[in-house]
């Protein structure tokens, strides 16, 4: 009998890459989704249409693995990142099953070393930064009580569809020959090719009996800077594109009346300050991390938006 995973916001970018990688290995996948958001669920899994917490819940029960892939928009974290996440730890504490949380960089704040890894200071200088240590401190107070919890750690995603600063900012101005970069060029940024942090996931749960109560890995993608990035962009769609940096004049200058320029002024930091994951931790664990090079992941990253065939 295979094991089981139930997924937790199934529509959004990384949850349904992580069902598409866990069923590809032959996991029996739950996908919980919001109602009306069925069609929407990645193929191959059992649907749970619901955003009812008891439902939840029950139907975690038989899973060996919960993944609390549950993302609200940036304007509301404030009031649902906690919810979602104690909706997630109470299905897998009934279940039995491990905990599963793909983490990011925002823990760490403004000043964060070059190099993070899983003994960096958490020192959050974000009100998201505030609550992802809040929700990873609840996690650890979880896993105190039995439940199994696995934390990766990742930089920015790119690949596997829409909804990122990669699609959002840097390739919405390709028609016109522009890329729009959000930091300095020289700047080294982390980020995560998603497929590879997916099947990262998979790996890491199939290690799950060998860790321990509480395990916080890093996922070492690609740390490149705009230079780097723009240079693979052109690499792989055969042109030269001007690079212009994005105007965080105006988004700072919106920030107190417009809720989504407020929230994305206090990431400003990210994108001028260098930092990068190691990932020797993850490597000690699962062997090879998969890894597709830099070039690759951005021209099939490139194709999964359409822009070239």
């Amino acid at each position: 009998m295979s094991d089981r995973v139930l997924v937790l916001g199934s529509t959004g970018r990384f949850g349904a890459a992580a069902c598409e990688a866990f069923r590809a290995a032959g996991w029996g996948v739950t996908a919980q989704v919001r109602p009306g958001a069925a069609a929407r669920a990645p193929r191959g899994a059992e649907i749970l249409e619901t955003l009812d917490r008891t439902a939840v819940v029950r139907a975690a029960r038989g899973t060996d693995v919960v993944v609390h892939a549950l993302n609200p928009r940036l304007t509301s974290w404030h009031k649902l990142a906690l919810p979602m996440a104690y909706s997630a730890i109470d299905a897998a504490e009934a279940a039995g099953a491990t905990l599963m949380f793909p983490g990011n960089v925002y823990n760490y704040g403004s000043g964060m070393p070059a190099v993070l890894d899983e003994t960096t200071p958490m020192r959050p200088s974000s009100r998201k930064g505030v609550l992802r240590v809040e929700i990873e401190q609840r996690m650890r107070e979880a896993a105190e009580r039995g439940v199994r919890t696995i934390v990766v750690r990742a930089g920015d995603f790119f690949g596997g569809g829409r909804g990122s600063w990669f699609d959002l900012v840097i390739a919405k101005d390709f028609n016109r020959g522009r890329i729009t970069y959000p930091g300095p060029l020289d700047v080294v940024h982390e980020w995560a090719y998603l497929p590879d942090l997916v099947a990262a996931f998979v790996q890491l749960a199939a290690a799950r009996d060998k860790l321990g109560a509480f395990e916080i890995f890093g996922f070492a993608g690609h740390a490149v800077t705009g230079h780097a990035f723009a240079a693979a962009i052109a690499k792989a769609l055969h042109r030269k594109f001007d690079v212009k940096p994005m105007s965080w004049w105006l988004i700072h200058a919106l920030r107190p009346i417009v809720p989504m320029s407020r929230e994305l002024s206090e990431l400003v930091y990210l994108w001028q300050e260098p930092h990068a994951i190691a990932g020797d931790k993850l490597k000690s664990v699962i062997g090879e991390v998969p890894h597709t090079p830099f070039d690759i992941a951005v021209a099939r990253a490139l194709r999964d938006l359409g822009i070239f065939r």
